[in-house]
Formats: C-alpha cells, sequence, structure tokens
C-alpha cells in the first residue's frame, strides 16, 4: 500500500485520538533522491551519511544517519536496563537512522529506521512488547538481514514499565496506536528518499503487545499494510489485565492456603496430560488442541490421610478457577480461561504468590495510583479498566472489511502452551471477527487465517515445532511453507495463501544438530490428529481435521 504523507493524518481527526500536532504539516521532499543503481555501486555509504542532512519532516530531528557493514555487533549503551537489549549483531549492510519523533506538546518517540543495501524494494514495521517502550532492534536486524527497509519505535516511553503512563493521555495514545502508525508514516517516506522510488509492498511483524499493534493497523489504519503477522496478539488488552492481575487473587500470597508451590503445579501437569494429551491420538507431551481439553483438578485431590503429591480442597478450588474465564460484574466473560498445558512455564509468571510483572497498566493508567495494590482488584476496577479504555486500546473491533477492501492480508498465529496471553482468546476473536462480518471461516480465508502453533510458549520456544520464521529466535528454513513472514510475502505478492504453517523442532533447538521433527501445523478451526500408524516426527503422519 502506498506511502501517505503527515498531512494525512489530519484527516483521522474523526478518531477523536489523533491530537492535531501533524495537522497541516508539509510533505517536504526528502533530498536528494538516491536510485538503486547508485546505491548498489559504490555509493551506498556516502549516500547514509547525507540523509541525516536531507531529512525535513516536520516534527522529526534526525539524531544520526550511520553507515553499518554486515557482521556489526551494534550497542545500546542508553537503552533502559529493563529492555534487555544491550546489544545487536547485525547481519546486512545497512544505512542506520535514529529520529526523535514529536507527536505533542507532551508526547513523543524515538524511532529507528534500518535501510538494507540488499533491498527488496519491501518495508516493514515491527511491533513492541509487554508494555512497550523498547525498540525491537533483533526484530529491525532479522528483517533487514531479508532485505525490508525497516522500522521501529519505543512507543512512546523509555522502558517496560508504566510509569510514564501516569496521568499522561498522550503518552498512553502513543502507546496505544500512535507511535506506530506515525513511524510507519515517516519511515515509508524516509525509504523513499533513500532508495529514489517508492516500496513495492508494505509488512507488518509482531508478537505480544506487538501482536495488538498489528491488529489495531488493520483496525483503524488499512492501508499502513499489505499483509500483516500477529502473533500472540494482546487484543482485548484492557481485559487481559485485569486477568493478568486477577491469579493473584486466585493463589493469594505463598503463605495462603490456596497457594500451590511449584512442584505441584508439575502434579497439575502431570494430570493435564494424563486427561488430554491422547485427545490428538499421540501421547507425546503436546497438546494440539488446548479448547477439547476439559480439565477436571477433583482426581488430584488428596485422599484421607495423604499429603504428598496431592492437593487440599482449597488447592483444587484454585487449579479449578485458574482454568475457568474471568466473569465481570454483570456475568459477561471479561477473558477466557488459561489453557491446559502452560501450566509449567506460568507459575514462574502468574502463580507465583506474588503480584502480576505486569500490574503497571492498572497502577498508571486506571488506578492512577502508584502504591496500588493488586490484592484489591474488585469487579468494579474491572468494569472501570473496560470504560476507562484510552485510546481504545482494548483493540476489540471485529469489523475488518475496511482492510480487506484494500487488498490487505492478515496471517495470525499463537502459541497452545502460552504462559502469559492466552490462546484461547485468539480463537475468541477470530470468532468475533466471522461474527461480526458475517462471514464463514471460508469466507474469511479471503484475506485473513489464524493458526494454532502446538507445543509453543509465549511468541517461541516450547517442546512443540515452534520454529517458524517468526523472529531471529524463531528461524527455521527460508522457504515461504517454513517461515511465516516469507508466507505473509508469497500470499500478498503471489497469491498463495496458506494452507498450514510448517515448523520444526530441533534437537535442543539448535538447528546444527538436526531437526527432531516437523509438523504442519493447522489453520483455525480444524484441528491437528495423528494418523495412528506413521513416524509421528514426520508431518505427513499428521492431518488437519474438523
Amino acid at each position: 500500500m502506498g506511502v501517505p504523507t503527515l498531512s494525512t493524518l489530519s484527516t483521522l481527526s474523526t478518531l477523536s485520538i489523533i491530537f492535531g500536532v501533524f495537522n497541516g504539516a508539509s510533505t517536504a521532499a526528502l533530498v536528494p533522491r538516491w536510485d538503486q543503481g547508485n546505491l548498489t555501486n559504490g555509493n551506498f555509504n556516502a549516500s547514509c551519511a547525507a540523509l541525516a542532512k536531507s531529512i525535513s519532516i516536520e516534527n522529526v530531528t534526525v539524531n544520526f544517519a550511520d553507515f553499518v557493514s554486515s557482521g556489526t555487533n551494534l550497542t545500546f549503551p542508553n537503552s533502559d536496563p529493563s529492555c534487555t537489549r544491550p546489544f545487536q549483531v547485525v547481519s546486512a549492510d545497512l544505512c542506520r537512522v535514529n529520529m526523535n519523533v514529536l507527536t505533542s506538546n507532551s508526547s513523543g518517540f524515538v524511532m529507528e529506521a534500518w535501510l538494507p543495501k540488499n533491498w527488496t524494494g519491501r518495508f516493514l514495521s515491527t511491533g513492541n512488547g509487554g508494555l512497550g517502550g523498547c525498540v525491537q532492534y533483533e526484530d529491525m536486524a532479522y528483517t533487514a538481514q531479508q532485505g525490508f527497509a525497516v522500522v521501529g519505535t519505543d512507543n512512546g516511553h523509555t522502558g517496560n514499565g508504566g510509569k510514564a503512563f501516569l496521568n499522561s493521555p498522550e503518552v498512553v495514545a502513543d502507546f496505544a496506536f500512535r507511535a506506530t502508525h506515525t513511524g510507519v508514516v515517516v519511515g515509508k517516506q524516509i525509504s523513499k528518499s533513500f532508495y529514489g522510488s517508492e516500496h513495492k509492498k508494505s509488512y507488518y511483524l509482531g508478537c505480544s503487545t506487538g501482536g495488538r499493534q498489528g491488529f489495531k493497523s488493520a483496525q483503524d489504519f488499512p492501508n499502513d499494510f499489505d499483509g500483516v503477522v500477529v502473533g500472540a496478539p494482546a487484543v482485548a488488552f484492557n481485559s487481559l489485565n485485569s486477568w493478568a492481575n486477577h491469579f493473584y487473587i486466585l493463589t493469594g500470597k505463598n503463605t495462603s492456603e490456596n497457594f500451590l508451590p511449584a512442584p505441584l503445579w508439575t502434579t497439575v501437569n502431570t494430570e493435564i496430560l494424563n486427561q488430554c494429551d491422547s485427545l490428538d491420538g499421540l501421547k507425546d507431551g503436546i497438546i494440539e488442541d488446548p479448547s477439547l481439553c476439559n480439565f477436571d483438578a477433583k482426581p488430584l485431590l488428596c485422599a484421607p490421610g495423604v499429603t504428598d503429591g496431592c492437593l487440599t480442597g482449597a488447592q483444587v478450588n484454585t487449579v479449578t478457577q485458574v482454568f475457568t474465564g474471568l466473569f465481570g460484574e454483570d456475568g459477561s466473560l471479561i477473558y477466557p480461561r488459561m489453557q491446559p498445558g502452560s501450566e509449567l512455564q506460568a507459575v514462574r509468571l502468574y502463580y507465583t504468590g506474588l503480584p502480576s510483572p505486569f500490574a503497571d497498566w492498572y497502577r498508571y493508567s486506571v488506578k492512577k495510583d502508584p502504591n496500588w495494590d493488586p490484592a484489591t482488584l474488585t469487579p468494579a476496577d474491572i468494569t472501570l479498566a473496560l470504560q476507562q479504555n484510552p485510546s481504545n486500546i482494548e483493540t476489540w473491533k471485529g469489523d475488518l472489511s475496511e482492510f480487506q477492501a484494500a487488498g490487505g492480508k492478515l496471517l495470525h498465529w499463537h502459541g497452545m502452551q502460552d504462559p502469559i496471553i492466552s490462546s484461547d482468546n485468539s480463537a475468541r476473536y477470530y470468532d468475533f471477527v466471522s461474527q461480526t462480518m458475517g462471514k464463514s471461516p471460508a469466507e474469511l480465508d479471503e484475506f485473513y487465517r489464524y493458526f494454532r502453533i502446538s507445543g509453543t510458549g509465549h511468541c517461541s520456544s516450547g517442546p512443540g515445532a515452534w520454529k517458524i520464521g517468526q523472529s531471529i529466535l524463531g528461524s527455521s528454513e527460508q522457504t515461504s511453507q517454513d517461515n511465516i513472514l516469507m508466507r505473509i510475502v508469497d500470499w500478498v505478492e503471489n497469491g498463495a495463501a496458506p494452507e498450514t504453517v510448517r515448523g520444526h523442532k530441533y534437537v535442543n533447538d539448535t538447528a546444527s544438530l538436526g531437526t527432531q521433527f516437523v509438523r504442519n501445523h493447522c489453520r483455525y478451526p480444524t484441528r491437528n490428529v495423528y494418523d495412528g500408524q506413521g513416524d509421528p516426527n514426520l508431518e505427513t503422519s499428521w492431518a488437519c481435521t474438523n
């Protein structure tokens, strides 16, 4: 999709969430215009150095434009420690541009554009994670290596905490949508100036908060991207945060009778696999479709006189509540259950006897009280979060017709052992879109497909075939069938819509040690079933069924 100008932001005032800074902004030419021939014939370094002085975009300040050679280990000494990104190895010759972008009198963001020498004519925006104040350099490196002109932002604040949100609606607006969209607008203009021509196609790649940002783009800015890849999306954002906080209410502190020490969650996991692992036809420690698992915790109740390797009545109730959805004051579903199979990872995040590591959204945005105690969460608080919904950060629109009409393609995936964002919510959102648009899955297939990635945690890792090309960490084979980023490219540019997404599981998750097994992950609402005869490590021994 084409290059919007900054002045087009003024037309979005009807959303009542753009704050006018860019109204009437000039679309001053970004000069000089370098043609692709010059860039590949020895002038790349000089072109990059000259770019910083040539950029003239209202509310954009260029800090530097540096040539970075392939193999360079970039360090980020000013990065907030909570970002845990002190360095990044770059695997392509590129021009690195660092900028500050003003979005209001009290807000702005840092963004980078990485313009590779091996440009394929494609543009891409990355997303963020958590409470999202960190440029995801690893995603920029991954996509620049594959020839995308790529941008990333710090989403309007520094670090992964929420202090910047306190009484700062403009900062929240940047976090909710504005930094991502404005970064795309700025990035497309810079790319056009540097390469001397517009990009051919525009893409998005993100997971978690980045997944929510991708859906927000498709919902509210349908012309930003031709192809969107979203993983484990944090849609229903306020509801997700309420759900994350409510686990502390369920478990209590580690001295509570409701609390389960970590070894007992291993006991729970063993029983979950005992009840549900064979539902896909194979006992292999992986539940292909957790939605079929109606786990009953009562068999874990201690018999009279037994206290080891079993649960008390209070603990059985805790486990039952963990695998039950969160409901609101009026009885409506706020957020679905935690899917069974995730407990060995979730015990380190949500079942610790401590407040959720994501409580800052409530502290600084919902309650506006840095001293708010998650142990005091009430149904009224949950209602308040939904009512406030600043900048419509909930990201729960079911009508994607404008994105479809613009020719966009959306590839949505979620790990079935996600310990942070329940995979049940992805199916819930897909079903919501289907209901809102009045389209069957076969009709949605024309532009929106959702894939369930079994045995996979939050955005990566797990006992399943989780390497699907979603990131540097998840990079696998580079064919379109094996790489979800190349899958969306193939769909957008060649009309080759994905029927499955192939995942690889390497020995010790290390490709050089060889492949342990391969699996074709199915398009929702179908599910993977073992044929009961073939080698289960081969993809041909599994079939997608209704």
